[in-house]
C-alpha cells in the first residue's frame, strides 16, 4: 500500500521564499540530481523573470511559507504607523540587521525596515545603501500585500504609501 505524499503547497499557490519574496508555484516535477531522484517545487518570480526549483522536502525547512493572513497584513500596516526606531549602532551593523529582516521573509519584520528607513521630503537624504535596503523592503512588502488582497501592486503600493504619509503628517 503506497502513501500519497501530501504537500503543503500546490501548483498555482502563491508562496513566500525568504530571499526572493512572493512567487507562484508553477508545477511540481521530478528531477535526477547527483544520482538521486528529487521532487521539486518550480516557483516563478514573474517580476524578477526568475524560476527557482526547491526540493519539496526542504521547503518548510528553508523558510518557504504560504502568503500571510489578512490579519498579519493588518498588523504589518499597524507597524508602519509606528514611530521609527532610532538606532545608535554603526550603519554597517544596522544594515546587516535590516538585511536579515528583509531576507527572513517575516512580513512584520519587513514592515519594521520600511518604517525605520522611510524618509519624507523634509527629512535628511538617504545614503545609497539605505535607499537600496528601503526599496527592497518596500517591494517585498508591497508584493505580499498585493498577493494577499488580490489587488494589483499599484493599489498595494498606494495603500502602503498612504499609511506612511499619514504617519508623517
Amino acid at each position: 500500500m503506497t502513501k500519497a505524499k501530501k504537500f503543503e503547497f500546490r501548483p498555482n499557490d502563491f508562496v513566500v521564499y525568504p530571499a526572493h519574496g512572493v512567487g507562484k508555484i508553477v508545477s511540481i516535477e521530478k528531477q535526477e540530481v547527483a544520482g538521486h531522484e528529487l521532487e521539486l517545487f518550480v516557483i516563478s518570480f514573474e517580476k524578477d523573470k526568475m524560476t527557482l526549483r526547491v526540493p519539496t522536502h526542504k521547503a518548510t525547512e528553508i523558510g518557504m511559507r504560504g502568503l500571510s493572513s489578512p490579519d498579519v497584513v493588518t498588523r504589518a500596516m499597524t507597524t508602519l504607523k509606528g514611530k521609527a526606531k532610532a538606532k545608535r549602532a554603526m550603519w554597517s551593523r544596522r544594515a546587516q540587521e535590516y538585511e536579515q529582516k528583509i531576507n527572513s521573509g517575516d512580513l512584520i519584520a519587513i514592515a519594521e525596515v520600511v518604517r525605520d528607513l522611510h524618509r519624507t521630503d523634509d527629512q535628511r537624504e538617504q545614503s545609497y545603501s539605505e535607499r537600496q535596503l528601503y526599496e527592497a523592503a518596500l517591494e517585498r512588502l508591497t508584493r505580499e500585500v498585493a498577493a494577499v488582497s488580490g489587488d494589483g501592486e499599484v493599489q498595494a503600493a498606494k495603500q502602503v504609501d498612504d499609511v506612511l504619509m499619514a504617519r508623517a503628517a
